[in-house]
């Protein structure tokens, strides 16, 4: 018998090649090449390609509204954005335990009052299935559930039983009879999510992958995973807390960054309709240190409170954050000290954003030097600011996407001073709200001391 041929897959874009190398020949990253056993080609030829596959325009075509089948929670429907599509491939992953089975098993539960669905458990048993559901109080009558991490058999069962959606928990387990590598290696998930989504392409039926991460937080598995689906959704928050936020990082039927906010309780996850609330801490008086922004997730505004702690270095000063870029904060010090003359050279500086949110938007700029200013002068911010804009090397203030929107939101909790970017100014005042329009940073800090 021939010895199987070794060939070296990617772990990031699954390129592949026949040796070893420390440096991927395909997108260029580092010790990514794991060993498996090379697969018999499938012999196709191109002269084997369907015919009759024949050219149209794009003004030939006849677009329609996508309909979308809401999951009956409506967090989860805002982060997909607005449901689930016919025919989709959604791939949701989070740190284990976090609550990614708990949310979709929750979801099948409400579909299968009105749609056929089917729930494929790889890593659990049926019995471990059907305990979770008893304690989450779920109807379950109308939910299947199959136990097998075989693909061709899985796929059987889709094509037989024809669900509208159907959960795979998870990708990483399943493995086809084609392949000799084991389960959760880069062929196999490579493979499995390709047959799964040319089945859902084929069928109609809406898929749902569930999918490991690493220890980076980064979905495990090659590259083309994320690329082969419609919908990348990634659970955030600490296990430890009892807040969930599902976030949006691909999708081809909706807008990204969209955000879905969940309270994990006794009874499963529990959409949050006022998320702005769990990231604004309530303090008995004015603090210094402590700045409200207003951040866009998607088509969604919140309100953030940015805190910042400026104390007395004891050796090298350090600059820590928790919830926004560690990078962006160096740079934003120099130019505080550079345009605004406040130095904080020998200073330890924190910053973080309140609730466990993640903050990417160069918008928290404004903020997050309001907030340093604020506790290095150790004078309390007035309690109904709120504050947004993106800071320039020059000192300049640049307006933020959809000020509007951002502005309407804080007026409509209560808040009735802003201080933004002039170029975000509003066109028509806002009922109960004062703003304050700024060019430079300089003047945002000499305006702080006028304000009450």
């Amino acid at each position: 018998m021939a010895k199987a041929r070794s060939l070296y897959s990617c772990g990031e874009c699954g390129a592949t090649s026949p040796k070893w190398q420390g440096q991927c020949p395909g997108c260029g990253a580092w010790n990514t090449l794991v060993e498996g056993v090379a697969e018999r080609a499938s012999g196709h030829r191109f002269e084997s390609l369907v015919p009759g596959a024949r050219l149209q325009t794009l003004a030939d075509i006849e677009a329609r509204e996508i309909d979308r089948v809401a999951t009956g929670i409506g967090e989860f429907d805002r982060a997909l954005g607005g449901g689930l599509v016919a025919g989709g491939v959604v791939l949701i992953g989070g740190d284990p335990g976090i609550g990614k089975s708990t949310l979709l098993l929750q979801a099948l539960a409400q579909l299968s009052a009105r749609h056929k669905v089917l729930y494929v458990s790889g890593e659990e048993s049926a019995e471990q299935v059907a305990l979770r559901a008893r304690r989450l109080g779920l109807d379950t009558r109308q939910l299947p559930l199959l136990a097998e991490i075989n693909l061709e058999r899985i796929l059987a069962v889709l094509q037989a039983e024809r669900p509208e959606v159907a959960v795979i928990d998870s990708i990483q387990t399943l493995w086809s009879d084609e392949l000799s590598s084991a389960p959760g290696s880069v062929a196999q998930v490579r493979e499995c999510s390709a047959q799964l989504t040319r089945l859902a392409k084929q069928t109609g039926i809406t898929i749902i992958l569930v999918g490991h991460v690493t220890k980076e937080g980064a979905l495990a598995g090659p590259r083309v995973l994320e690329h082969i689906v419609d919908t990348v959704l990634y659970f955030e928050g600490d296990t430890h807390s009892s807040f969930r936020l599902v976030r949006a990082v691909k999708n081809r039927f909706g807008a990204v960054n969209e955000l879905g906010v969940f309270a994990m309780t006794e009874s499963g996850l529990k959409g949050v309709s006022n998320p702005s609330a769990l990231f604004l801490s309530q303090h008995g008086q004015e603090v210094p240190g402590s700045c409200v922004m207003v951040t866009q997730e998607g088509t969604r505004p919140l309100l953030v409170e940015i805190q910042a702690l400026v104390d007395g270095a004891h050796g090298n000063p350090r600059r820590l954050t928790v919830g926004l870029e560690a990078q962006r904060l160096a740079m934003l010090l120099a130019v505080l000290h550079r345009h605004a003359g406040i130095a904080c050279f020998d200073q330890d500086v924190f910053v973080n954003a309140v609730g466990g949110v993640k903050i990417a938007e160069p918008a928290a700029d404004l903020a997050v030097l309001i907030a340093i200013a604020s506790s290095l002068k150790n004078r309390a911010l007035p309690a109904k600011l709120v504050v947004f804009g993106e800071v320039g090397l020059a000192g300049e203030i640049r307006p933020a996407p959809r000020g509007q929107e951002r502005l309407r939101e804080a007026a409509k909790l209560g808040f009735t001073q802003a201080l933004i970017p002039e170029a975000n100014r509003p066109k028509q005042a806002i009922p109960g709200m004062n703003v304050i329009a700024v060019r430079r940073v300089e003047e945002a800090v000499a305006r702080l001391r006028e304000l009450d």
